[in-house]
């Protein structure tokens, strides 16, 4: 770390919900999140990602719009692309068509907010 750094990393990544009890069985049981710590007073639930960073949903009262071409999201990392879309599948869970290259294999999927996410398997 040199001295111009004044950040050590991402510590947690917003995702913003319409509905927090919905989304919260949906990302726990969809994708195996655990819960780290949850505050019903703010609508938000924190959910760890056995890394450096986790995932927040946080419930709002303004309409969620998302703009898949242009919207910010996560990417999570799978050591098996093919099969993880085949599991979300299996869920129900609307997900794209697996992309390949010589490096990476990847496809996006949605919450039930329409929010943007990603799988991504490096090759």
């Amino acid at each position: 770390m040199t001295q111009d750094t004044i950040f050590q990393g991402i510590d947690t990544i917003i995702i913003r919900v319409s509905d927090l009890s919905r989304s919260r069985q949906w990302y726990t049981e969809n994708l195996g999140l655990t819960v780290l710590w949850e505050d019903p007073a703010m609508k938000l639930v924190v959910f760890d990602m056995s890394g450096t960073a986790s995932i927040t949903i946080w419930q709002t009262d303004v309409p969620i719009n998302p703009d898949r071409d242009t919207a910010s999201y996560p990417i999570f990392g799978t050591t098996d692309a093919r099969a993880a879309r085949q599991a979300l599948l299996q869920k129900a869970v609307e997900v794209s068509d697996l992309t390949e290259d010589d490096a990476t294999a990847w496809f996006l999927f949605y919450d039930p907010d329409g929010n943007v996410l990603e799988a991504c398997q490096v090759l």
